[in-house]
């Protein structure tokens, strides 16, 4: 009886020590780390589960980001207009330039741009609509009418 006693008592004990070390586990993971702002790890978490990502993928990927900025391998995020518009100089005509730009910057003079749909999504469009008001066309002088034949005399009555 005391054997059985024992080792229920040892597999408690065991059970205890491995639910300490994970909730030790936990909070190390939660507890910001020395250069990294309170709080973002957290939020990053909290992303997870709510949009179309794995929960397992997006976990890994907030530990990867967090371990990433400990060790200063993360700048702050990327200028992503900057390298739109690097891209539209790319562009051979200036129409097509100005076009892609007003896609990038949005509405502009007599161009409106429209974004629609997510990365999340599967993608964004842009859309830019260019109104141009046509002149009008140059109307051609009207021909001068053509005169009317002359009448013809009646012809005379047969006998």
């Amino acid at each position: 009886m005391k054997s059985t006693t024992r080792n229920t008592r040892s597999m408690l004990f065991a059970v205890l020590a491995v639910g300490a070390l994970a909730a030790s586990t936990a909070v190390s993971a939660a507890s910001p780390r020395r250069g990294e702002a309170p709080g973002i790890y957290q939020q990053e978490l909290a992303v997870c589960g709510h949009n179309q990502q794995d929960r397992a993928a997006c976990i890994r990927e907030a530990g990867a980001a967090r371990q990433a900025a400990a060790q200063g391998g993360l700048t702050s995020a990327p200028d992503y207009r900057a390298n739109a518009l690097a891209r539209c100089g790319l562009q051979q005509q200036p129409d097509d330039r100005a076009a892609c730009e007003a896609r990038v910057l949005g509405s502009s003079g007599n161009t409106q741009a429209n974004v629609d749909g997510s990365v999340m999504g599967g993608g964004v469009i842009r859309e830019s609509v260019t109104t141009i008001v046509m002149p009008a066309p140059a109307m051609a002088p009207e021909p001068m009418p053509m005169p009317r034949p002359m009448p013809r005399p009646m012809p005379a009555p047969l006998r």
